[in-house]
């Protein structure tokens, strides 16, 4: 069963850091580019980050750029999200993403793609 778990989440206060993990089980990441999505309470679910299956590419949006950084283990066959200087609209469950290709530079931050998806984490940025 290909299955994504996502760490890490919890409450932090504005201008905070907190990494997320997603760890994979069931298959390896080595073929899979990896994403980010966050969804907030009656929004729609947008892309954060995502990193190519080499690890060498990588995509922020706007909104995250310069916070935030994406990287990856496939040793570990986990992918983390590393965010800073946390803001109160960065509260959303943040879901991690897979999709399969054999490019090692392709990454997107759009969910059209069809792939495996983790249950999501909960960040709350609040003082």
């Amino acid at each position: 069963q290909l299955q994504l778990v996502e760490s890490g989440g919890g409450l932090v206060q504005p201008g905070g850091s907190l990494t997320l993990s997603c760890t994979a089980s069931g298959f390896s990441l080595n073929i899979y580019a990896m994403s980010w999505f966050r969804q907030a309470p009656g929004k729609e679910r947008e892309g954060v980050s995502c990193i190519s299956t080499s690890g060498g590419s990588h995509n922020h949006a706007d909104s995250v750029k310069g916070r935030f950084t994406i990287s990856r283990d496939n040793a570990k066959n986990t992918v983390y999200l590393h965010m800073n200087s946390l803001k109160p609209e960065d509260t959303a469950v943040y879901y991690c993403a897979a999709v399969q290709t054999y490019s090692s530079t392709w990454c997107s931050l759009s969910n059209k793609y069809r792939g495996v998806w983790g249950q999501g984490t909960l960040i709350t940025v609040s003082s």
